[in-house]
C-alpha cells in the first residue's frame, strides 16, 4: 500500500524498495501543496491510466508503477489490483499531471487537503435547506 506523507507545505509519496524498483524511480515523489488542483476518489485506477509506462512497470490487472507519458502529460502511477484509489490533478509547474494512487486512506487525503477557510456543507444540510 501507498504510504503518503502531507504538511502544511507538500505531499509526499515514499516509496517502498519494492516500488521503486519496479517505478524505476530513486526517490519519493513530493509535490507542493499549492500545485494541488483537485483530488477525486475512484473504484478503479486503471480506467484513469493514459499513455505508456515510461520509466515504469505494468502486469495488466496486477501492477502498474511508475511515470506514464501521454500526449496529454506525464502521470505517476503506483496501481495495485482493483483496489480504491484517489486521482490527484495538479497544475502545470508540477513534476507530474496527475497521481493516480491506490490507497485505502483516500476520503482522509481528500478531507485533509481542504484549504483552510474551505466552508463546506454536509451534504444532508444542504438537503434540509
Amino acid at each position: 500500500m501507498v504510504t503518503l506523507l502531507l504538511d502544511s507545505t507538500q505531499l509526499e509519496v515514499v516509496l517502498s524498495g519494492v516500488e521503486r524498483a519496479l517505478s524505476r524511480r530513486s526517490e519519493s515523489v513530493r509535490v507542493d501543496r499549492s500545485h494541488i488542483l483537485r483530488v477525486q476518489l475512484t473504484d478503479d485506477a486503471w480506467t484513469w491510466l493514459r499513455g505508456v509506462p515510461s520509466p515504469g512497470t505494468q502486469v495488466r490487472g496486477t501492477v502498474a508503477m511508475g511515470t506514464w507519458r501521454s500526449a496529454s502529460g506525464n502521470d505517476f502511477v503506483l496501481v495495485r489490483r482493483r483496489r480504491p484509489a484517489v486521482v490527484v490533478d495538479l497544475s502545470e509547474d508540477a513534476e507530474f499531471e496527475r497521481l493516480v494512487l491506490t490507497t485505502r486512506h483516500g476520503v482522509a487525503l481528500v478531507q485533509a487537503l481542504r484549504l483552510d477557510g474551505d466552508d463546506a456543507s454536509d451534504v444532508v444540510e444542504l438537503a434540509d435547506s
